[in-house]
């Protein structure tokens, strides 16, 4: 079985290195390789398959044509609007999945964040924002509150959830002022069950223009992104404002990574095991 993942940049990708453990734990012959998309990436994507490739990843920027290059979609990929997986079928055709937002949901279940009828407030209104609202909902969330500088971008992706009433969106600066007064008034209420952080600000280890006592008064708090070290600028802050639940995203990287892998073999390996393992890696320890 040959796969691939396919982005620009792709050097940096550790996709072969997870796939690669995954085999190892499941006893799968398979190879997993990186493809730098240089030309069109419809064209990258089908001289994958004709060559025999069984399934790739799809990373940035080309999570959009990836949507548009599959024959059909899952329900989270039509719903992000973007592909991170694509499958060969046995007709020939092409599936299109996100398995982002579900590899976010396994993992705050593995790590006992995701309550019953959750609260939740995402942080951004990216792409990485509007692939995770779906399975959050399917998951049981009560209420998610989209926030972002400028409230039109977290107003375009609400609109897309109309139908379920459960999705709303805000500036930061209306919900910074809102939630702090509120909180402020009642000193003991709870703002949000769950704070995710969908910015790349921990890349450029800038944190998010939230309130602090949003974060303070927060049950659980997740950054989508992750460092090697473990933990980002955003959880070490929320650690320091006492909250006692945070994680960074390097277990949304292997769920995903893992329901891939089911999607194209059947089978799904062992998450902490290879959290644990990629943490070493990721240290030099492995």
């Amino acid at each position: 079985m040959h796969f691939a993942v396919l982005g620009n940049p792709i050097a940096h990708s550790l996709s072969p290195v997870i796939h690669s453990y995954f085999a190892k734990i499941l006893g799968l012959k398979l190879s997993y390789e990186r493809i730098l998309v240089a030309a069109p990436f419809a064209k990258v994507a089908a001289d994958f398959f004709a060559a025999g490739g069984a399934g790739c990843n799809v990373t940035v920027p080309c999570k959009l044509e990836a949507c548009a290059f599959a024959d059909s979609l899952d329900d989270n990929a039509a719903a992000a609007g973007a592909v991170n997986t694509l499958k060969r079928n046995a007709d020939g055709t092409i599936s299109g999945f996100n398995t982002d937002g579900p590899g976010l949901v396994l993992d705050l279940k593995r790590l006992n964040m995701l309550p019953d009828n959750a609260r939740i407030l995402i942080v951004g209104a990216g792409g990485a924002a509007q692939g995770i609202v779906q399975p959050l909902l399917n998951a049981g969330a009560e209420q998610i509150t989209l926030a972002n500088r400028h409230a039109a971008k977290a107003v375009k992706i609400a609109a897309k959830f109309a139908s379920s009433s459960k999705v709303n969106a805000v500036s930061l600066n209306t919900l910074n002022e809102g939630q702090a007064a509120h909180l402020a008034r009642h000193h003991y209420a709870k703002s949000f069950d769950l704070v995710i952080n969908a910015t790349s600000s921990s890349l450029q280890h800038m944190l998010p223009p939230l309130e602090p006592l949003i974060l303070q008064r927060a049950g659980a708090a997740y950054d989508l992104m992750y460092t090697p070290q473990g933990g980002t600028i955003f959880t070490r802050c929320c650690t320091e404002l006492g909250l006692k639940h945070c994680a960074d995203g390097i277990g949304m990287l292997i769920a995903q990574a893992a329901l891939s892998l089911e999607l194209w073999t059947g089978q799904r390996p062992d998450i902490a095991q290879a959290i644990a393992y990629l943490q070493r890696y990721l240290q030099g320890r492995a």
